[in-house]
């Protein structure tokens, strides 16, 4: 009797295959059986690339006369500590018995790796291998992506990008770390008097070193600029009651007009404020020789402003949100919505797509329908589903087939809610705020009233602006249950609403009384340092961070690192004591050593800082992985990249010209 396995990546998403298959299972060491169906699982990666010396005992002596190593035939070998499952999988997939396997490893390339590295230490031949790709762990998810399991080989081309990646990260690990570590090992051990120094070296781990360094510096270098701006009190009309009055009166700033006799002077700070306070004071006196002034409006106008729902939760989005609003890391983030996932509560985490799919929205209803008894949102669900506001979603720019490489955006499956009894309070936060993002994109656009007013007086302006929520739109259903008096969700400009009506009536050329005129004094501000979120969210657009939400949509290039790897890349930085990260803020900072270690990287292989190139070489992996360049191609590429810097190392000779820059940095530093 033919045998058809079912593999998982590891012991709890076995258990949900095993459930959605309907069989009776009998539990076994390692899996699960059936008459004609076995179950199993490994325990994240089986299979690990081997050390230098595996090939070559002489490698284990760290020599230039060994570099560059760039091995012909790469060697793996069964990680120790997991030779006993290992053992178990290899005996099952290679039994005779055995004439279909189904890959249910997680759905993307680190998941493809992990099958395609044991099938190649296990030696698995002459089988029907499928690919279950699916975007959650509800039952039907499961079934369906059994279902239309379509044959490995057409996965080969990820397989090879995942193999590259693996291989990228050794060779620019192996060769970049020990060089740099003897060109400058001891040098920097004498420097911090250690025993031994090891310099890391990673592709994306250094470029996210140096963007906190660079920003670090920046801020160290920043000189506080102080500026004065010149205010008016501006009151609409002197005829009405004290009470009236004060409704009717409001703030505006000076700026500067070519018809100002301050017009392209060098006193000016950009164009509503001076340098220097005496100026600032000048023009007050000036203005106020007869209090109240008479001041004539120039120009008034009115306009609608919308503010639509933002795109859907991509995992760099929600990490980034989630170390605002909870102060936790990327990584307490992903393990969160990683159990989000296993438990059936939500899909596929580990996805750069901010959109769903047009097949999607077809059965978007089953994701809503099923979150009617979400107490935080039910009402905004039986609204959704009473109007039917679903289904027209797949001519807005929330679906989007092409935006889609593996999987959508993070939304909730609208099941498994028994689950969040289960779950830490911060775990359900997490999950809310997902409902609400999701929930969103069914509702309008928020509704501004936006007045912009300009007053002329004595041949100076004088300028004003307010904003009010007129229509809530999606910013309903956006507050979050825990958010305290919107300070987390800030859905309203406050505005005096007497005075939006009163400016509402004005018009061009009317009289207005500039009551009296003072100095508002400022300073420039230093750049800010990265959180946890925001790092993320540069490392996502090749090291630029973009504020706005809708601009970073809209220019969302290459990233550095992937949505599955940027937790790791920061995890591993603070571990090594490169960078710091403060758990109550999550500010990062860089360390001592950090600071060391970009300035030999800069002064050796400063490429590797360089956020653009670190995310080429990401891009490179979509094209292998997409079919446009082939493995090869790309390997030759990375090979000749690898020796050419490596040499460089080699041959120079800067050490003395480091002690400097090293004792620049340590003066930060108690």
């Amino acid at each position: 009797m033919k045998k058809s396995v079912f593999i998982a990546e590891k012991p709890s998403v076995a258990q949900e295959f095993a459930k959605a298959l309907h069989i009776h299972f009998t539990k076994k060491d390692g899996y699960l059986e059936a008459e004609n169906t076995i179950v199993t699982w490994c325990v994240g990666h089986l299979v690990t690339m081997s050390y230098p010396e595996k090939y070559d005992e002489n490698y284990k002596r760290w020599s230039f006369d060994m570099l560059p190593f760039l091995p012909q035939d790469f060697l793996y070998e069964v990680i120790p500590s997991v030779k006993k499952q290992f053992d178990i999988v290899k005996r099952i997939l290679t039994d005779k018995a055995v004439e279909t396997i189904y890959v249910c490893t997680d759905s993307g390339r680190e998941g493809e790796y992990i099958y395609r590295l044991v099938k190649q230490m296990a030696g698995v031949e002459g089988k029907i291998e499928k690919r279950v790709w699916i975007d959650s762990q509800t039952e039907e998810e499961i079934v369906k992506g059994i279902e239309n399991a379509k044959l490995l080989s057409e996965y080969d081309n990820l397989s090879e990008a995942a193999y590259l990646r693996a291989k990228e990260d050794y060779l620019m690990g192996i060769n970049f770390s020990r060089a740099l570590t003897l060109k400058y090992g001891r040098n920097i051990s004498n420097y911090l008097k250690t025993d031994r120094t090891v310099i890391s070296v990673g592709r994306v781990m250094t470029c996210v070193l140096g963007m906190v360094v660079k920003r670090e510096r920046e801020i160290r270098a920043f000189v506080k600029t102080p500026f004065f701006k010149v205010i008016t009190n501006v009151c609409l009309t002197l005829e009405e009651g004290e009470e009236e009055k004060e409704s009717s009166q409001f703030e505006a700033e000076w700026k500067v007009s070519p018809k100002s006799r301050y017009y392209k002077t060098p006193f000016l700070y950009k164009d509503n404020g001076f340098k220097d306070k005496q100026k600032a004071q000048e023009l007050v006196d000036l203005m106020s020789e007869t209090l109240p002034e008479q001041g004539i409006i120039e120009a008034i106008e009115r306009k609608k402003e919308t503010k639509n729902p933002p795109l859907l939760y991509n995992l760099a989005e929600l990490q980034n949100d989630c170390s605002k609003l909870f102060k936790i890391s990327p990584d307490e983030t992903l393990t969160i919505v990683q159990e989000l996932y296993e438990k059936k509560l939500v899909t596929y985490p580990r996805t750069d797509a901010r959109v769903v799919s047009s097949a999607v929205c077809k059965e978007i209803y089953k994701n809503i329908s099923g979150l009617k008894n979400y107490a935080p949102t039910n009402i905004f669900v039986a609204e959704i589903l009473e109007q039917k506001k679903y289904t027209s979603l797949e001519k807005t720019r929330y679906c989007d087939d092409k935006k889609i490489t593996d999987h959508y955006a993070i939304i909730p499956t609208g099941q498994g809610l028994n689950a969040l009894n289960s779950v830490s309070s911060t775990s359900a936060k997490v999950y809310e705020i997902i409902v609400r993002r999701f929930l969103s994109i069914f509702y309008p656009a928020a509704i501004y009233n936006k007045v912009a007013v300009t007053i002329a007086c004595k041949n100076e302006l004088f300028a004003a602006s307010f904003k009010m929520l007129v229509d809530e739109g999606y910013l309903k259903v956006a507050q979050n249950s825990f958010a305290k008096q919107q300070e987390d969700n800030k859905i309203n400009t406050v505005v005096n609403v007497s005075l939006i009506e009163q400016l509402k009536k004005c018009k061009k050329n009317d009289v207005v009384h500039l009551m009296d005129f003072y100095i508002k004094e400022g300073e420039t501000s230093p750049p800010k340092r990265y959180n946890s979120g925001s790092i993320i969210l540069a490392m996502e657009n090749a090291g630029q961070l973009i504020e706005d939400e809708e601009l970073r949509a809209q220019i969302k290039g290459s990233g550095i690192g992937t949505s599955a790897t940027r937790a790791d890349i920061l995890k591993k930085l603070n571990r090594i004591e490169y960078m710091s990260t403060n758990k109550k803020t999550q500010i990062i900072t860089p360390t001592k050593l950090g600071e060391i270690v970009y300035d030999v990287v800069a002064k050796s292989i400063y490429h590797l800082l360089n956020p653009e190139l670190t995310a080429s070489w990401e891009k490179g992996l979509t094209y292998v992985a997409q079919g446009t360049i082939t493995s090869k191609e790309y390997l030759d590429k990375l090979e000749g990249f690898v020796e050419r810097r490596t040499i460089q190392v080699m041959n120079l000779n800067n050490q003395t010209e480091l002690i400097g820059l090293f004792d620049e940095s340590s003066k930060n530093y108690k």
